[in-house]
Protein backbone atom coordinates (compact mmCIF):
# COMPACT_ATOMS: atom_id res chain seq x y z
CA UNK A 1 0.00 0.00 0.00
CA UNK A 2 1.43 3.38 -0.99
CA UNK A 3 1.82 6.03 1.69
CA UNK A 4 -1.46 7.62 2.71
CA UNK A 5 -2.57 10.88 4.26
CA UNK A 6 -5.82 10.08 6.08
CA UNK A 7 -8.08 12.46 8.01
CA UNK A 8 -10.22 10.84 10.73
CA UNK A 9 -12.97 12.93 12.25
CA UNK A 10 -16.12 12.35 14.24
CA UNK A 11 -17.87 13.31 17.47
CA UNK A 12 -16.17 12.93 20.87
CA UNK A 13 -16.32 9.31 21.98
CA UNK A 14 -16.67 7.90 18.45
CA UNK A 15 -13.40 5.98 18.77
CA UNK A 16 -11.39 7.87 16.14
CA UNK A 17 -8.40 8.17 18.50
CA UNK A 18 -8.42 4.40 19.05
CA UNK A 19 -8.46 3.81 15.28
CA UNK A 20 -5.57 6.24 14.77
CA UNK A 21 -3.56 4.34 17.40
CA UNK A 22 -4.33 1.02 15.65
CA UNK A 23 -3.09 2.44 12.33
CA UNK A 24 0.09 3.56 14.09
CA UNK A 25 0.69 0.24 15.90
CA UNK A 26 -0.25 -2.12 13.08
CA UNK A 27 0.63 -0.23 9.89
CA UNK A 28 3.30 2.23 11.05
CA UNK A 29 1.29 5.41 10.42
CA UNK A 30 2.52 8.65 11.96
CA UNK A 31 -0.25 9.78 14.33
CA UNK A 32 -1.06 13.50 14.38
CA UNK A 33 -3.24 14.54 17.30
CA UNK A 34 -3.18 18.29 17.97
CA UNK A 35 -3.28 17.87 21.78
CA UNK A 36 -0.46 15.30 21.81
CA UNK A 37 1.74 17.34 19.48
CA UNK A 38 1.11 20.50 21.51
CA UNK A 39 2.12 18.68 24.71
CA UNK A 40 5.29 17.45 23.02
CA UNK A 41 6.28 20.97 21.90
CA UNK A 42 5.51 22.39 25.37
CA UNK A 43 7.58 19.64 27.06
CA UNK A 44 10.52 20.27 24.70
CA UNK A 45 10.25 24.04 25.27
CA UNK A 46 10.32 24.78 21.53
CA UNK A 47 9.53 28.30 20.36
CA UNK A 48 6.12 27.17 19.09
CA UNK A 49 5.57 25.23 22.32
CA UNK A 50 6.11 28.35 24.42
CA UNK A 51 3.61 30.28 22.28
CA UNK A 52 1.05 27.45 22.50
CA UNK A 53 1.51 27.21 26.26
CA UNK A 54 0.43 30.83 26.74
CA UNK A 55 -2.94 30.03 25.14
CA UNK A 56 -3.40 26.65 26.82
CA UNK A 57 -2.64 27.88 30.35
CA UNK A 58 -5.01 30.83 29.98
CA UNK A 59 -7.79 28.61 28.61
CA UNK A 60 -7.93 30.42 25.27
CA UNK A 61 -8.27 28.67 21.91
CA UNK A 62 -4.99 28.34 20.03
CA UNK A 63 -5.40 30.40 16.81
CA UNK A 64 -5.47 28.57 13.48
CA UNK A 65 -2.22 30.20 12.27
CA UNK A 66 -0.33 28.69 15.20
CA UNK A 67 -2.06 25.30 14.87
CA UNK A 68 -1.11 25.21 11.18
CA UNK A 69 2.48 26.14 11.99
CA UNK A 70 2.65 23.09 14.26
CA UNK A 71 1.02 20.90 11.58
CA UNK A 72 3.42 22.20 8.95
CA UNK A 73 6.45 21.32 11.06
CA UNK A 74 5.02 17.82 11.74
CA UNK A 75 4.26 17.16 8.05
CA UNK A 76 7.59 18.48 6.73
CA UNK A 77 9.48 15.98 8.89
CA UNK A 78 7.26 13.07 7.80
CA UNK A 79 5.98 13.94 4.31
CA UNK A 80 7.27 10.67 2.83
CA UNK A 81 5.37 8.57 5.39
CA UNK A 82 1.71 7.65 5.95
CA UNK A 83 0.05 10.07 8.37
CA UNK A 84 -3.31 9.80 10.12
CA UNK A 85 -4.73 13.14 11.29
CA UNK A 86 -6.83 12.36 14.37
CA UNK A 87 -9.59 14.90 15.04
CA UNK A 88 -7.84 17.48 12.86
CA UNK A 89 -8.87 19.55 11.00
CA UNK A 90 -11.77 20.71 13.18
CA UNK A 91 -12.88 23.66 11.05
CA UNK A 92 -13.12 24.59 7.38
CA UNK A 93 -10.27 27.10 7.75
CA UNK A 94 -8.05 24.35 9.20
CA UNK A 95 -8.99 21.96 6.35
CA UNK A 96 -8.01 24.55 3.76
CA UNK A 97 -4.81 25.24 5.69
CA UNK A 98 -3.95 21.53 5.84
CA UNK A 99 -4.36 21.27 2.06
CA UNK A 100 -1.92 24.18 1.61
CA UNK A 101 0.60 22.60 4.01
CA UNK A 102 0.43 19.23 2.24
CA UNK A 103 0.64 20.83 -1.22
CA UNK A 104 3.96 22.44 -0.23
CA UNK A 105 5.23 18.91 0.42
CA UNK A 106 3.84 17.74 -2.96
CA UNK A 107 1.19 15.58 -1.34
CA UNK A 108 -2.44 15.84 -0.22
CA UNK A 109 -5.27 14.21 1.74
CA UNK A 110 -6.09 10.83 0.18
CA UNK A 111 -9.10 9.98 2.31
CA UNK A 112 -11.30 11.76 4.87
CA UNK A 113 -13.23 9.34 7.07
CA UNK A 114 -16.12 10.39 9.28
CA UNK A 115 -16.49 7.90 12.15
CA UNK A 116 -20.05 8.80 13.01
CA UNK A 117 -22.04 8.15 16.15
CA UNK A 118 -25.52 9.29 17.23
CA UNK A 119 -25.57 11.98 19.95
CA UNK A 120 -27.38 9.73 22.45
CA UNK A 121 -24.75 7.00 21.97
CA UNK A 122 -21.95 9.56 22.50
CA UNK A 123 -23.61 10.66 25.77
CA UNK A 124 -24.03 7.03 26.84
CA UNK A 125 -20.37 6.22 26.14
CA UNK A 126 -18.83 9.32 27.71
CA UNK A 127 -20.98 9.47 30.84
CA UNK A 128 -19.83 5.88 31.54
CA UNK A 129 -16.18 6.95 31.55
CA UNK A 130 -14.25 6.88 34.84
CA UNK A 131 -10.67 7.90 35.59
CA UNK A 132 -8.27 6.95 38.37
CA UNK A 133 -7.34 9.89 40.61
CA UNK A 134 -3.92 8.40 41.29
CA UNK A 135 -2.55 7.03 37.99
CA UNK A 136 -4.95 8.52 35.43
CA UNK A 137 -6.01 5.19 33.88
CA UNK A 138 -9.36 5.46 32.08
CA UNK A 139 -12.17 2.89 32.33
CA UNK A 140 -15.58 2.64 30.73
CA UNK A 141 -18.31 1.10 32.86
CA UNK A 142 -19.93 -0.34 29.71
CA UNK A 143 -16.93 -1.64 27.70
CA UNK A 144 -14.00 -1.96 30.10
CA UNK A 145 -15.16 -1.76 33.73
CA UNK A 146 -12.72 -2.18 36.65
CA UNK A 147 -12.59 -5.56 38.43
CA UNK A 148 -13.87 -3.92 41.61
CA UNK A 149 -16.37 -1.07 41.45
CA UNK A 150 -14.84 2.36 42.02
CA UNK A 151 -11.26 1.04 42.39
CA UNK A 152 -8.44 1.10 39.83
CA UNK A 153 -7.14 -2.37 38.83
CA UNK A 154 -3.69 -0.93 38.18
CA UNK A 155 -2.88 1.00 41.34
CA UNK A 156 -5.88 0.69 43.70
CA UNK A 157 -6.71 4.39 43.38
CA UNK A 158 -10.21 5.87 43.54
CA UNK A 159 -12.15 6.15 40.26
CA UNK A 160 -14.14 9.32 39.57
CA UNK A 161 -16.19 10.92 36.81
CA UNK A 162 -14.51 13.93 35.26
CA UNK A 163 -16.55 17.13 35.20
CA UNK A 164 -16.35 17.27 31.39
CA UNK A 165 -17.97 13.80 31.22
CA UNK A 166 -21.29 15.05 32.58
CA UNK A 167 -24.23 14.94 30.17
CA UNK A 168 -24.70 18.73 30.06
CA UNK A 169 -21.05 19.37 29.14
CA UNK A 170 -21.10 16.57 26.53
CA UNK A 171 -24.27 17.96 24.91
CA UNK A 172 -22.61 21.41 24.73
CA UNK A 173 -19.50 19.87 23.09
CA UNK A 174 -21.70 18.04 20.58
CA UNK A 175 -23.45 21.26 19.63
CA UNK A 176 -20.07 22.89 18.87
CA UNK A 177 -18.91 19.75 17.04
CA UNK A 178 -21.95 19.69 14.72
CA UNK A 179 -21.66 23.40 13.96
CA UNK A 180 -17.96 23.09 13.04
CA UNK A 181 -18.15 19.74 11.28
CA UNK A 182 -21.01 20.32 8.83
CA UNK A 183 -18.86 22.53 6.53
CA UNK A 184 -16.00 19.98 6.80
CA UNK A 185 -18.26 17.17 5.58
CA UNK A 186 -19.27 19.26 2.56
CA UNK A 187 -15.65 20.27 1.90
CA UNK A 188 -14.37 16.70 1.67
CA UNK A 189 -17.52 15.49 -0.10
CA UNK A 190 -16.96 18.12 -2.80
CA UNK A 191 -13.37 16.86 -3.16
CA UNK A 192 -14.78 13.30 -3.48
CA UNK A 193 -12.60 12.19 -0.56
CA UNK A 194 -15.30 11.66 2.08
CA UNK A 195 -16.22 8.21 3.40
CA UNK A 196 -18.38 7.42 6.43
CA UNK A 197 -18.21 4.57 8.96
CA UNK A 198 -20.83 3.82 11.61
CA UNK A 199 -18.89 4.12 14.87
CA UNK A 200 -21.40 1.94 16.72
CA UNK A 201 -20.29 -1.31 14.99
CA UNK A 202 -17.36 -1.74 17.41
CA UNK A 203 -13.62 -1.15 17.35
CA UNK A 204 -12.55 -4.16 15.29
CA UNK A 205 -15.21 -3.83 12.62
CA UNK A 206 -14.53 -0.09 12.27
CA UNK A 207 -10.84 -0.91 11.79
CA UNK A 208 -11.60 -3.54 9.11
CA UNK A 209 -13.84 -1.06 7.32
CA UNK A 210 -11.09 1.56 7.49
CA UNK A 211 -8.61 -0.89 5.93
CA UNK A 212 -11.10 -1.67 3.16
CA UNK A 213 -11.60 2.03 2.36
CA UNK A 214 -7.84 2.64 2.24
CA UNK A 215 -7.30 -0.37 -0.02
CA UNK A 216 -10.01 0.88 -2.42
CA UNK A 217 -8.62 4.42 -2.50
CA UNK A 218 -6.35 4.99 -5.50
Amino acid sequence: MKTKKVVLFGPPGSGKGTQAELLKERLGFEHYSTGEVFRDHIARRTQVGQMVEQFVTSGRLVPDELVLEVVSSFVRERSDRSIVFDGFPRTLAQAEGLDRVLALCHTGVDLAVLVDLADDEVVKRLTARRQCRRCGKIYNLTFSPPGQEGICDKCGGELYQRRDDSERVIRDRLEVYHRQTKPLIEYYRNQQKLQEIDGSIGRDRVYQELLRLMANDH
